[in-house]
């Protein structure tokens, strides 16, 4: 019983596969789309010489058109992710993308790897459909996250705002300029929406839902009560503020003191893989006596479904809610 060096080739593959997703989506959207760019993508395009309508129009069919295509098969899977990461790509170029990513996953495999034709077709479907969701899913985890850190310095830079005597419009364009990306082009589009009449408590209301964050419909309720009973909008913000930053620090905590138990979780799913590769390489004919066995296979079967289950009772027992 030889270990094969192909499994390391699949991963090193996997891994050229999703940098590729990254390289080609910041390609064609250019640097601006990246959320780690200090100028929010919504100035960056009005300083390119675009308008103000064509701006507002297309960053709002970004944000829309991926609810829309859930009637696309499988593509349902990938619809409520790619929302909340506010991928620029259409559904119908995310679903070409997976077919480039195959063949080019296919054509890898080819040339790195000597599996059948059978094993590199599976193979390279998983990694370019995969390869997708990986990147959808991972842009939506570290998009959610920076608007939950940028929420209350925003909202504390509105309080400022309206204390010196700005209009709450005009402390909605103060944010949008102000504070980069993602949160300020979520901004800049319903500053953009109130000038053209749509209701500020509403469009926020919209946002927190498409979303799915419960602080921003804090905020969209803390907006739409001052809008129809009056009030002094900065000392309910204020207050948001104050209370939004005691929740995340919360969340920052319960995140420490989870840490070791994650760890645990990974550990013991891991370490089975491990000391699995390692007998092999140690000692290779470790299973030949029972590998011909009627019972061999059913009880790798039954092993790795209880390592999966583990997988998820472990992330479970984390996922504590704030």
């Amino acid at each position: 019983m030889v270990i094969s060096a192909e499994p390391l080739i699949y991963a090193l593959i996997f891994i050229a596969v999703l940098a590729l997703v990254q390289g080609i989506y910041l390609t064609v959207f250019g640097k601006s789309i990246s959320l780690n760019n200090r100028v929010n993508r919504r100035l960056d395009m009005l300083e390119k010489g675009a308008g103000r309508e064509q701006v507002l129009e297309q960053l709002r069919k970004e944000m829309s058109q991926h609810m829309k295509s859930r009637s696309i098969p499988l593509y349902a899977i990938l619809a409520d992710k790619a929302q909340k990461a506010n991928i620029a790509f259409t559904p119908g170029q995310l679903v070409m993308l997976m077919g480039v990513l195959t063949v080019v996953s296919f054509f890898l495999l080819s040339f790195g790897t000597s599996a059948s034709l059978a094993i590199r077709a599976i193979l390279s479907i998983m990694m370019g459909v995969g390869a997708v969701f990986v990147w959808v899913n991972n842009t939506a985890k570290k998009r959610l996250g920076m608007i939950e850190e940028q929420l209350p310095d925003a909202v504390e830079l509105m309080v400022r705002s309206l204390r010196v005597g700005h209009p709450f419009a005009s402390a909605l364009q103060i944010v949008a300029k102000e504070v980069p990306d993602p949160f300020g082009t979520e901004m800049g589009v319903i500053s953009d929406e109130a000038s053209y009449g749509r209701d500020v408590g509403e469009a926020l209301k919209s946002m927190a839902d498409r979303l799915d964050m419960q602080d921003l419909r804090f905020l969209a309720v803390a907006v739409t009560i001052q809008q129809t009973s009056g009030g002094n909008l900065a000392e309910i913000l204020d207050g948001l503020a104050k209370v939004v930053r005691s929740r995340f620090r919360l969340f920052r905590r319960v995140k420490a003191i989870t840490a070791e138990a994650k760890w645990s979780g990974m550990f013991l799913s891991v370490f089975p893989i491990l000391a699995l590769v390692m007998i092999n390489v140690i000692q290779p004919n470790y299973y030949d006596d029972v590998r011909d066995t009627a019972a061999f296979i059913p009880a790798c079967l039954v092993v790795a479904g209880f390592l999966v289950v583990n997988v998820f009772v472990m992330r479970m027992l984390v996922n504590i809610k704030v």
